[in-house]
Parts: structure tokens; sequence; C-alpha cells
């Protein structure tokens, strides 16, 4: 496990621009990408002076589609980069598909000039892909945690709003790229000049490294009861091998009729219930977004076998496991 490194901080010459490359891949998130580039307009008004320049290029180097639809003209197609650059890497939806072998072996051959190499939203996935952040601490958009996890052992996944490991960047999507620029900035230009950029965007709250891109339990759930929120924790970190409801009512000093009591009481449904939902959406996840076989989903959800999985997926989703992946897998064909 890597510990956390700063930046490399390349000195700020008045007369050259920090140049930004953003590569844009099909179906990326306009607000991630929008909110970086934003960033960097701020703070060159601010610094009354072109701190920052930027381009847009990706594969084939002409037009690209955001998952909005809004499609972007680019600047150019994957080439020769400087050591100076910084490249920012900007995924979306079904951001597999967008990262193909051509754009696997540029990041590799730009990534071994030791320029700084950044993922947005889902582009963690495409540079763990491409071997980047091997041993490296890295964050991705919580939905997609769950089969990064399952591909990428060798990545330290954190729940992180955005991570900064030496020279590899990633964010956890939408204006979680604000925070992770108004830091660049901060190095760049000085806290003052990141807070005048936030104070610009009306950006109230920056936050830092620390602080994880889910809300607490509590607030999810719309319940402040701490003994329910320390179950539901202990469940949603014991996935693959579930905890029977009476030691999660011992754990929390409770019996287990009370332990029912209280989720009947705030959630309208028993732990068991709470519980196989909690399952049955991490199976959903790996099934869209992994290549994992469907025993291989079954085992990683605490299931002990694909038949018991397959009953419980159907009566909650009203399909199979075999026919959800085939459907999703049609409707991005389309």
């Amino acid at each position: 496990m890597s510990e956390q490194r700063p930046a490399t901080r390349i000195a700020q010459n008045p007369d050259k621009p920090r140049r930004f490359v953003f590569v844009l891949l099909e179906n990326f998130t306009l607000l991630s990408f929008a909110s970086a580039v934003e960033c960097l307009r701020i703070a060159n008004r601010m610094a009354e002076r072109q701190a920052y320049s930027w381009q847009i290029v990706g594969e084939g180097g002409a037009t690209v589609a955001s998952s909005s639809g809004a499609a972007f003209a680019m600047d150019g197609d994957l080439g020769d980069l400087l050591r100076d650059d910084v490249l920012v890497v900007c995924g979306g939806i079904d951001v597999q598909a967008a990262t193909t072998k051509k754009l696997l072996g540029w990041l590799r051959r730009e990534a071994r000039k030791g320029l700084m190499v950044g993922g947005l939203c889902t582009a963690a996935y495409t540079l763990a892909k491409a071997g980047l952040l091997d041993g490296k601490k890295a964050t991705i958009h919580w939905e997609n945690q769950d089969s990064f996890a399952e591909e990428f052992q060798e990545v330290n996944l954190t729940k992180s709003v955005f991570v900064v490991d030496g020279n590899r960047l990633t964010t956890a999507g939408g204006t979680s790229s604000i925070d992770l620029m108004l830091k660049l900035i901060a190095d760049d230009l000085g806290e003052d000049m990141a807070n005048a950029v936030a104070d610009q965007l009306i950006y109230s709250s920056i936050r830092t490294d620390q602080d994880t891109q889910r809300l607490s339990v509590p607030t999810r759930i719309g319940v402040r009861h701490p003994k329910l929120s320390q179950v539901i924790q202990m469940m949603e970190s014991h996935i693959e091998e579930p905890i029977s409801p009476s030691v999660l009512a011992r754990d929390v000093g409770m019996s287990t009729r009370q332990l029912e009591r209280l989720f009947r009481r705030y959630l309208n449904r028993s732990p068991k219930r709470y519980y196989m939902e909690l399952r049955l959406q991490k199976a959903r996840n790996l099934l869209m977004q992994t290549d994992m076989s469907v025993i291989n989903v079954a085992l990683a959800c605490g299931f002990a076998s694909p038949s018991h999985f397959s009953k419980c997926y159907r009566a909650h989703y009203d399909t199979t496991p075999y026919r959800e992946r085939g459907s999703h897998a049609a409707r991005l064909s389309i």
C-alpha cells in the first residue's frame, strides 16, 4: 500500500502557461469536464494573465458526445505531449467500452514521460486498465466502486472525493473536479487564488481528499439513530460474507427482536430484507459494469449458489441475472 504523496509541483513561469490536455471519452460526464475547465478559466481571469491553457483531444480528433448528448469538436487526435503537460482523461457512462486498446497504448506511452495523469469521474477505470494506478491510492464514482474493487485489486481504492498520489490524480465525478482543481491551483498560485476561484464559482464548501463522496448513512436513509446506522455500516462492509441478524444485534448491544422492531419502525422492512437488497444492488452493479461470470457475481455478494442468487434476483428485479446482463448489453449497442 502506497502512502499518499503530494502532487509534483511545476514551477509557474508567467510567460508559459501550464497546459492541461483533456481526453474526452465517448459518453463522458459533462459536469466533471466543465467544472475542471471553468476553474482554469476563472484562475486566468483572477490572475490577470494566462496561468493555464488547455486543449481537448480524443481518438479520431473529430467530435465526441457527452452522456447528455452535447457534442464537442476536439482540437486534435491522441498525439505527443510534453512532460510539463497535465493529462486528464474524462470518463462517463460505459467507460469500459470507451477504453480502447489504442487509448491504453497511448496512455502508457505518454505516462512513461513522467507527466501528471488524472482521471475524472469513471476515468479511474481507464487509468487502472492501463496499469497507471498499480500500488497507488485512487477513487472513482461510488456507483462504480464495487466493480472497480473486484477488477483492480492492486489499486488502493478509497471513497474520497478526490485523490492525489504522486503524479496520479483521480476524482469521484460531479463537482469533485472543482475540489481537485482548486487544490492544484492552490499548489501553483497559492491558497488565496484558489479561494478567489471558489468565490467566483459560489462554491462555499471546498472539500479535501479527506472528505468522502457519499452522504453519511443517517443522511442517506433519513434517520438519525446511532445503532441503526452502525448496523447498516456493518452490512455494507460485509457483503461477500453476510453477518446474521443475531450477531448484528449482539454487536450493537440489543436483542434480535429489538433489531427487528428498529428496522420495521424506521425502514419498513426486516434486517434480513434490507441486507438482501444491499447485496442485490451490488450484484446488479457487477453484472452491468464487469465481465464477471454470474457465479462469481453470486459469490462476491454472499450467495452460496447461482440458483439461489437467480431466485432472489428475479424476486427483486423481476428478471434473471442473465437477462439483465443481456438487456444491458443490447441497450448499449443501440
